[in-house]
């Protein structure tokens, strides 16, 4: 089983749930309906276009607890949103919310917001009351308080004002590549003694190899974000969320068009590369499994299931209602 924290499909009405099939059955998936450009309206029509197409298709079943997750015969869906933005200011729509199977939101996506500062901003003044109050209703309603794409003062503020677990669901070391994506030593410590789980995730930039042929040099620096995690935070807070795009020329696109909403540490080592699931998962003729490369770094069978699973299946256990 693979429990895959964060993956992207095209943010668009053309977007097929069926894609998703390239991971095998028995995986969980959470899936991106919106970030900062999205609003209330388009993340829900996104939600309805995805649920309907996931409910039509026998290999998925749509999640509505953690015990809907793990049959062998279908891939498990839930959602994520990767900003407040689609909350439209009103915290009573994290309910809504929930209620179509969204399971995670981090509270900024790379810039400021009402809720907190991003990644990528120069002045980092952490969470606003607003996005103190953001985070006692995700612990109320029970989803994931995410802290990718934050900034660091922002992610140690959620660390602090957390009543739950926290996770950062698709994010590296900084301590490995210096990308302000990446979270520092610091942050990864407090999301642990919350008792979360960092998301391990498989994006060229952010892994410092992003040449187009450069699939096995991604894979094996995964491995290697991974073992860092586990010997700085422990076995139990450690995962993986891949951060795939189904929608990567879209969004490499979007790039070019909206600089101003990224920086040149998007830009600079040209369009993004992604590791797709069968990358992942061994399917790549000449491509080691991370699997096996987790296996050459010293990990257990019993410790690569919690990396690969366990530990946001226990997570999900304590913070899901």
């Amino acid at each position: 089983m693979l429990w895959e924290q964060h993956c992207c499909l095209p943010l668009l009405p053309t977007a097929r749930v069926a894609d998703l099939a390239r991971y095998p059955l028995g995986s969980y998936l959470s899936v991106n309906v919106g970030y900062s450009g999205e609003t209330k309206a388009d993340s829900l029509a996104l939600l309805r276009l995805f649920r309907e197409q996931a409910t039509d298709d026998p290999r998925f079943r749509l999640v509505d607890r953690v015990s809907d997750i793990g049959a062998p015969e279908v891939i498990s869906l839930a959602f994520d949103l990767e900003d407040s933005a689609p909350l439209d200011g009103d915290l009573d729509n994290v309910a809504v919310f929930y209620e179509l199977g969204v399971r995670s939101l981090l509270p900024t996506y790379n810039h400021a917001n009402a809720a907190g500062c991003g990644c990528l901003d120069t002045v980092d003044t952490g969470l606003t009351a607003y996005g103190k109050d953001l985070v006692r209703k995700l612990n109320e309603v029970g989803m994931f308080v995410d802290g990718s794409h934050c900034s660091r003062r922002t992610g140690l503020d959620l660390a602090t004002h957390t009543a739950a677990p926290m996770i950062y669901s698709h994010s590296n070391f900084a301590a490995l590549w210096a990308h302000p994506r990446n979270i520092t030593d610091e942050q990864a410590r407090a999301c642990a003694a919350t008792g979360g789980v960092i998301g391990i995730n498989g994006v060229g930039i952010f892994l410092g190899e992003n040449a187009p042929d450069a699939r096995a040099e991604r894979l094996a620096a995964m491995a290697d974000h991974i073992r860092y995690g586990v010997d700085l935070v422990g076995i139990d807070h450690i995962g993986i969320g891949s951060d795939y795009s189904f929608d990567g020329d879209q969004f490499n696109a979007e790039i070019q068009e909206n600089p101003a909403a990224f920086s040149a540490d998007y830009t600079a080592w040209g369009p993004l590369q992604w590791t797709p699931p069968e990358d992942l998962l061994g399917e790549t003729p000449g491509i080691p499994s991370l699997d096996d490369l987790l296996d050459d770094r010293g990990f257990t069978p019993t410790e690569r299931a919690a990396l690969f699973h366990g530990n946001f299946t226990r997570v999900a256990t304590q913070v899901w209602r």
